[in-house]
């Protein structure tokens, strides 16, 4: 683990990404948090607090049941869909859960973001799921979000936002980013008509190039 970049670091990345989501037309004021699996848990902003405001001792880390490892202050208030969400899947090392404002649009409608583009296949299926609503912070939507998540790497939140995942902050951030601009994208699309969904075989064809997509030296295109 001697590799692993250390915790003050970890943390002040989480700290300038939480600061990313405003400049990036991610969400405005407090609204949005992040974590980063560690050693004994995940790591997580506070609750409340004005990302301008945070420090790295103001972040808190929880362990696999959700306790207080270290910090001083309330953890976010939806701790516990990141807690379950690393619990069911190993590969994620980081979430980023934002209210953006075209992917909240589509989720306040209930809607799921189908293969209307073949960059869909990049939250890992043929559609990125809209997770039924609940009361946020609740088990309830936990449930949910889990369920939402299956084989794929981001969905949205009924009424409230999105969620994406990735192996460290900045490819969960980049998802998060990728994910808002498709639901622009398909909000755009419906406005000008009824928008041409890719079937199953073509989306399973760019699934399967998605592999390789972005690295060098292999088929990406």
């Amino acid at each position: 683990m001697s590799d692993m970049p250390s915790d003050i670091l970890i943390k002040q990345q989480i700290i300038d990404t939480v600061r990313m989501f405003c400049t990036h037309g991610l969400g405005v004021g407090t609204a949005g948090n992040l974590s980063v699996r560690s050693a004994n848990g995940f790591i997580i902003t506070p609750t409340g607090l004005a990302y301008e405001q945070l420090k790295p001792d103001l972040l808190v880390e929880l362990d696999a049941e959700g306790n207080t490892v270290t910090g001083h202050l309330r953890p976010s208030s939806e701790w516990r869909f990141h807690r379950d969400i690393y619990r069911s899947d190993d590969e994620a090392g980081a979430i980023v859960h934002v209210h953006s404002p075209y992917a909240t649009a589509m989720a306040c409608t209930h809607q799921s973001i189908p293969a209307f583009h073949y960059m869909v296949a990049i939250a890992g299926g043929d559609s990125i799921r809209c997770a039924d609503y609940a009361t946020f912070g609740t088990a309830e939507l936990s449930n949910y979000v889990i369920r939402a998540l299956q084989d794929r790497k981001a969905c949205l939140l009924a009424n409230h936002g999105m969620i994406a995942l990735g192996r460290d902050v900045s490819s969960a951030f980049r998802m998060a980013q990728e994910v808002e601009e498709l639901a622009k994208q398909y909000c755009y699309s419906l406005q000008i008509g009824s928008p041409v969904v890719l079937d199953n075989k073509e989306m399973q064809t760019v699934l399967e190039k998605f592999k390789h997509y972005g690295r060098q030296g292999e088929e990406d295109n």
